[in-house]
């Protein structure tokens, strides 16, 4: 009955949303700290956004974290319930969604994978003796006894469960008024798994989030009707086609992981006023390299994305919204402290309301074809924040102050319109 029933409010809700465009909103992955971030930008957004709330959007596709965004959207939480959830704990619905659950170990993967080491132990012994094997062959027949993730994800799927069964909300694909796609990687052949989508809708919710979550080597795959799942970002960074392909006049995208550039820009000064060298990334170690790495490759894998998507859907207005590079803030950031959390939504938050001040009139200009706007008067009130400050932090703006901010965000808007213009000629020269 309900695969039945669920085409007929589908129907009828897209025949009453046909006064407005087919909006849809893509979340890529990044872990809590992606989250973070896609909370703090989709509330500047969804406040300065004319003509829908993005809770309406008519489609959402998530990728790893942010497919508990995007869930949290289809059932129609608005991304400032979103932050009360992950950001605030002085919430009043006693509802937290607590990053620490996500670094409970994974004791049972643990104990099956030790459970076998001894006959593994007992057979790499007897191959190395023989002489038939090296030591280092011998040692990797010891290779399944390794456990494939330090971390447990079912206490992710046991609390979303919860989460999504409160009243007004489900945890199934099926039960929800908008479309919800959830991508996974199937760990045998490598294929996108589109939960939510036709054959795949059965899965609930909470399971597809932890699976297209499941992060190789931090959380175990995760079994589905039999077969294993992994992190949906292996095959593709935001897997906006999902959306793309059924018909999108607007496109929102949120990438939250970019690498970091800590090279001087062009108008500062090496090493700053006081002369103090800006350091190398490599003076972090290894984890700074191989976060680095790992974020330029899913950068560079989206940058070819976005073109694609430009080329093959001319008509939509793709829109795409990522930290800055030279912002150091999210790239040094302990997203499980929860002080910490709270200043970097306040960041996400101001940063994107920066970005859309900086870009209006192009975004004006885009959005308009298709019936959606910016409120301009919101963008310039800057006084505005995500979270309210502590008693002792308020402080007022001076009215030079605010006519100076104002004065610097009308000649970035005019800038990145005159570059924007000039892309585009030389585009049209190209071609």
């Amino acid at each position: 009955m309900q695969k039945q029933s669920m085409p007929t409010a589908t129907t009828s809700r897209r025949k009453s949303n046909t006064h407005r465009p087919r909006v849809a909103l893509a979340l890529a992955g990044g872990g809590p700290l992606g989250a973070i971030y896609e909370i703090g930008a989709l509330c500047a957004l969804d406040e300065v956004l004319e003509g829908i709330q993005l809770n309406e959007c008519d489609h959402f596709v998530g990728v790893s974290a942010g497919g508990f965004i995007a869930a949290g959207l289809a059932n129609g939480m608005s991304p400032r319930e979103l932050c009360e959830l992950f950001i605030q704990s002085e919430s009043g619905t006693g509802e937290v969604f607590d990053p620490a659950w996500m670094m409970r170990p994974a004791y049972a993967e643990i104990a099956q994978r030790l459970c076998q080491l001894p006959g593994l132990g007992l057979t790499s012994l007897w191959s190395w003796a023989s002489g038939s094997k090296s030591l280092v062959g011998a040692l990797e027949k010891l290779a399944p006894a390794m456990p494939t993730g330090v971390f447990s994800n079912e206490e992710v799927h046991t609390q979303l469960a919860k989460l999504f069964s409160q009243p007004g909300r489900t945890n199934d694909f099926r039960q929800l008024n908008r479309r919800l796609t959830l991508v996974a990687t199937h760990l045998d052949s490598g294929d996108a798994a589109p939960f939510g989508r036709a054959g795949w809708e059965h899965v609930p919710i909470s399971r597809a989030i932890a699976a297209s979550a499941a992060l190789p080597g931090l959380f175990p795959p995760v079994r589905i009707d039999g077969q294993y799942y992994v992190d949906g970002a292996l095959k593709k960074t935001m897997h906006a086609t999902v959306a793309l392909d059924e018909g999108t006049d607007v496109m929102f995208c949120l990438n939250p992981l970019v690498p970091f550039d800590s090279t001087p820009a062009p108008h500062q000064r090496v090493g700053g006023a006081a002369g103090t060298p800006i350091p190398s990334l490599v003076e972090g170690g290894f984890p700074a390299v191989i976060n680095q790495t790992f974020r330029s490759m899913i950068h560079s894998r989206l940058e070819l994305g976005m073109k694609q998507y430009e080329r093959s859907y001319p008509h939509t207005a793709i829109v795409l919204l990522e930290p800055d590079q030279r912002d150091p803030e999210f790239y040094m950031a302990n997203t499980f402290s929860y002080r910490q959390r709270r200043e970097l939504a306040e960041h996400a938050y101001q940063q994107t309301r920066s970005l859309l001040r900086t870009r209006y009139t192009t975004l004006s200009t885009q959005l308009g074809v298709h019936g959606l706007s910016l409120k301009r008067d919101v963008l310039e009130d800057t006084s505005r924040k995500l979270l309210a400050p502590a008693a002792d932090e308020r402080r007022c703006n001076s009215r030079l102050g605010a006519a100076i901010h104002r004065l610097q965000d009308s000649v970035d808007d005019i800038q990145h319109a005159l570059d924007s213009g000039a892309v585009e000629m030389g585009t049209h020269r190209a071609h």
